[in-house]
């Protein structure tokens, strides 16, 4: 066994190297000097698209936006890439139905499967479900809500309309934005030149007047701060999400080191390596979702602990990344020390982790 670990060491050392990882995006408040007339949601549906979407994610980014990108199923399946780039570039990925029918116009068994072949191409492709939908057209009814209810999504209709689908140039579009204020959310499309060119007006509209891009909340369908408007830091409110990149966490452990395969993340080594981080909850019951993988077919093992008490465990049976959740975890609130610690290490396989989500 003590041969085992040293040649996991040497492994360790040999894969330890400078990672680019992505951004952890600065968490803004409803105080944030930036942003005193709030946030509103630009929306983008319709992709990802090959031909567009790669220069919609750079235009958004060099003009220090962040959007919603309501996805076709049948697009994200064909080009997971690009559904992985939207999440790198700091964008948030709804669900847009799965081949962009009249919803309303399906039998229950049909609109449910829309909904859920998109949940799993998009799960497949970033790692995580959206909790966001947006029906086709904005049509909807109570058998559809009822569907998205069971699929834990929030319906996203917009209350302005850019008119990019029906021919609008990039001066109407601009024009359009600039009548969003707080909490209002745009609908765009991910397709369109013009709606492409827009994008360095609308920043420079709302800049102007004091708003900022923010994401769309799972309770209210409206645009609201980063973080969902606490501003606390590495608060967790209820009804929204946090995100922790294993590589931003604390390592602890003899053998615990940063991995660029398959994920930038951590790989626990051996029993009892480690990562951790500090959380304040507002609240006492969350939803725990890892990312993670086994580095061969063996089961890996993952314990979560909060407060030093363990509340249940990850299995990752194979090499292929995966999301596992505990549900409706109890734990206390204020500041809490999160661990993910191996505790069944054998010396044949090892956990790999690429996140946490708190929501």
């Amino acid at each position: 066994m003590f041969k085992a670990k040293l040649v996991k060491g040497a492994t360790v050392m040999a894969l330890l190297c400078t990672l680019i990882s992505i951004p952890m995006m600065p968490m803004a408040s409803a105080a944030d000097a930036n942003c005193p007339n709030g946030y509103v949601g630009l929306t983008y549906d319709d992709g990802p698209n090959p031909s567009n979407t790669t220069n919609l994610l750079n235009a958004l980014k060099q003009a220090g936006l962040r959007a919603t990108m309501f996805n076709i199923g049948q697009n994200a399946q064909n080009n997971p890439s690009l559904v992985q780039a939207q999440v790198s570039a700091g964008m948030w990925v709804g669900n847009h139905s799965y081949t962009h029918p009249h919803m309303t116009t399906l039998s229950s068994s049909q609109m449910s499967s829309e909904i859920t072949r998109t949940q799993q191409a998009i799960q497949s492709a970033t790692g995580t479900a959206p909790k966001l939908f947006r029906p086709p057209y904005g049509e909807t009814n109570s058998t559809l809500k009822s569907i998205e209810s069971q699929n834990g999504l929030t319906e996203v209709i917009w209350n302005v309309d850019s008119q990019d689908w029906n021919g609008a140039s990039t001066a109407q579009i601009v024009a359009a934005a600039g009548t969003m204020q707080n909490g209002d959310v745009i609908l765009m499309h991910d397709q369109y030149q013009t709606t492409l060119q827009a994008i360095p007006q609308i920043a420079q509209n709302l800049k102007n007047r004091g708003l900022c891009s923010g994401m769309i909340s799972t309770s209210t369908g409206r645009a609201v701060a980063p973080d969902g408007g606490s501003g606390g830091g590495g608060t967790t409110p209820p009804g929204t999400s946090t995100r922790v990149e294993a590589e931003n966490m604390t390592k602890g452990g003899q053998y615990t080191g940063n991995i660029s395969s398959p994920f930038n993340g951590v790989a626990l080594y051996a029993n009892n390596d480690l990562v951790k981080f500090t959380q304040n909850f507002t609240s006492g019951t969350h939803n725990f979702s890892l990312r993670g993988a086994s580095n061969n077919s063996n089961m890996a093992r993952v314990d979560l602990k909060i407060g030093g008490v363990t509340k249940g465990s990850f299995y990752f049976g194979g090499s292929s990344p995966a999301v596992y959740t505990l549900n409706n975890v109890s734990h206390g609130t204020g500041n809490q020390e999160i661990q993910l610690v191996v505790t069944t290490d054998n010396g044949t396989w090892d956990a790999y982790l690429d996140y946490l989500e708190i929501t």
